[in-house]
């Protein structure tokens, strides 16, 4: 397995090893021990989600406070530009991001702790994206910043994303009350 840390303060690039031969390949895609003695990630996920989605198509920039999640994601089919970006008022990486191209032919994962804003866009034709949480999804606590915030300055590699509606009402990041964001616990 290899571990790569973006500059992106907690955010870890998971590789793991692919063993394959003419019948195929194998992977383990998670281990409480490795993760936690290898990447560092210590969290005990509760909740697995997959989306399914078309070319061209962005969610996020999605988060929940309270109750925010942890998530460890990878592509199950096709190929996305995943984006974490540090939402914990009070981080030194408050409002930057880390973006990734995650593909299930490169069987990156990403670890995105509790606190950062998550979201991708679909780069192949479809793909299909699994995130495990730390945390249970409460709608409650949902939210959102709009995917193209000048102040987070996300460089999509797509014009003219499909977005949900719930999608084009996100706030930028600097009109949220700073009580409504995740605190940095450093």
């Amino acid at each position: 397995m290899k571990i790569t840390q973006p500059k992106l303060n907690d955010v870890v690039v998971i590789e793991p090893d692919v063993f394959g031969d003419h019948r195929g390949w194998f992977l383990e895609t998670y281990s409480l021990n490795r993760y936690k003695q290898e990447a560092g990630v210590e969290e005990v996920f509760v909740q697995d989600n997959f989306s399914f989605s078309q070319k061209g198509i962005l969610r996020g920039l999605h988060f929940q406070n309270p109750q925010a999640q942890g998530k460890l994601v990878q592509v199950l089919s096709g190929e996305v530009y995943d984006v974490a970006v540090d939402i914990r008022v009070g981080s030194p990486d408050f409002g930057k991001y880390h973006g990734e191209i995650l593909s299930d032919s490169n069987h990156k994962q990403m670890y995105i702790p509790a606190g950062f804003a998550h979201g991708f866009c679909v780069l192949s034709e479809t793909a299909i994206f699994s995130y495990k949480c730390t945390d249970y999804y409460d709608p409650s606590a949902e939210s959102g910043i709009i995917w193209n915030d000048p102040d987070i300055g996300v460089d999509w590699p797509i014009n003219d994303p499909v977005l949900s509606t719930k999608d084009t009402s996100c706030r930028l990041l600097r009109d949220i009350p700073q009580d409504k964001l995740p605190q940095y616990k450093g």
